[in-house]
């Protein structure tokens, strides 16, 4: 059965419900299980060398704390979203109004996080994208994406506003 949930159409439920979630789970479980902490840790930032061994105790507790950050936000996406089209099918503002909610919370976290991966980096790599790794791209490049996507949803792109950008029903 396919729920209404036009708050949501098209490329943005695709992105908010299968592709965020799924990105921001897989570092947990990159972090936690394998390749592991110590990997993660020496991937964060781009080098040509080795991960020089294992980890203290508070490095990889801090790690796997990031990895539960990561899950959590995977699962409130995933969850969440999934819980507004279910529960209000039938009530688009109400969608929109939740969402827009939660992709406020998320936008803030975003630019957030996307300054602190650049700042973090080391001078000589701060503008040398082809030396950045994956996880570099997806702290900076894949955030400035989904930061765009909520733009575009807050801006209306590519879908029917309901709430947002509507003049207020004065009673």
């Amino acid at each position: 059965m396919v729920c209404n949930f036009p708050a949501l159409p098209g490329f943005y439920r695709t992105l908010f419900l299968y592709i965020e979630p799924l990105s921001t789970v897989s570092p947990a479980v990159l972090a936690w299980f394998f390749p592991g902490a110590s990997w993660f840790h020496h991937e964060l930032i781009p080098t040509a060398t080795a991960a020089s061994g294992p980890l203290d105790a508070r490095t990889t507790m801090a790690i796997w704390q990031l990895g539960n950050c990561y899950l959590l936000l995977g699962l409130i996406s995933s969850l969440v979203f999934r819980a507004i089209r279910d529960t209000l099918p039938n009530n688009p503002e109400a969608q929109e109004r939740i969402l827009g909610a939660s992709f406020t919370a998320l936008a803030l976290a975003d630019v957030t996080h996307i300054a602190a991966s650049f700042i973090g980096l080391p001078d000589e790599l701060k503008y040398s994208f082809d030396k950045w790794n994956p996880m570099t791209h997806g702290n900076i490049t894949f955030v400035i994406f989904l930061l765009s996507a909520r733009l575009a949803w807050f801006a209306g792109i590519g879908r029917i506003t309901y709430y947002y950008g509507k003049r207020a029903k004065v009673e």
